[in-house]
């Protein structure tokens, strides 16, 4: 069995996380959040880093997939957000998860089937897809369909792989033509 861990990263409160899946079916693990009202924000990056460190030493999963940073209105926000998601990296990295990462867009597309949806939406269709009565918070359930979003394209990321590994560019030959 896989186990994913998805990560909505905040500079305030970051979110987690955790299904179980397989070919065939997801099952919810554990979600929560970290929170980080108080602090610098070098005390709080450390907390980011400690948080994710705990839950993956507590259900080792076995990859992690985070949210990219969305630059809106605000770019001092998203810089922030950005030093949030590179220290959940770090603990990922740490403990030796690979880490992909995936855009808001994506993941509410993949969740919804509407890019544009909005957090209750996908708070709605995660709860659906995992059979949950209720999710405590946006973070975790945001943090759940990024776990979703990957889970979703694992077959895809390993056709890719697969196809490069049945013909590599020096093997390809062009057809010849007159």
């Amino acid at each position: 069995m896989l186990k994913i861990l998805g990560i909505d990263p905040g500079s305030r409160v970051t979110g987690f996380g955790l299904i179980e899946c397989d070919a065939n079916r997801i099952r919810y693990l554990d979600s929560g959040v970290i929170r980080l009202n108080e602090g610098d924000l070098p005390e709080r990056l450390l907390r980011i880093y400690e948080g994710i460190s705990a839950v993956i030493d507590q259900h080792r999963p076995t990859i992690a997939a985070i949210e990219k940073v969305f630059v809106s209105i605000n770019p001092q926000s998203a810089l922030k957000i950005g030093h949030a998601r590179g220290s959940a990296i770090c603990a990922c990295a740490a403990n030796k998860l690979t880490v992909s990462e995936y855009a808001a867009r994506e993941i509410k597309q993949s969740v919804t089937g509407i890019g544009s949806a909005d957090k209750d939406q996908v708070k709605y269709m995660v709860q659906m897809l995992l059979q949950l009565e209720d999710i405590q918070t946006r973070d975790e359930s945001d943090a759940l369909a990024v776990a979703i979003t990957h889970y979703q394209r694992i077959p895809m990321l390993d056709s890719i792989q697969d196809s490069h590994h049945r013909i590599s560019p020096s093997e390809f030959v062009p057809p010849v033509t007159s």
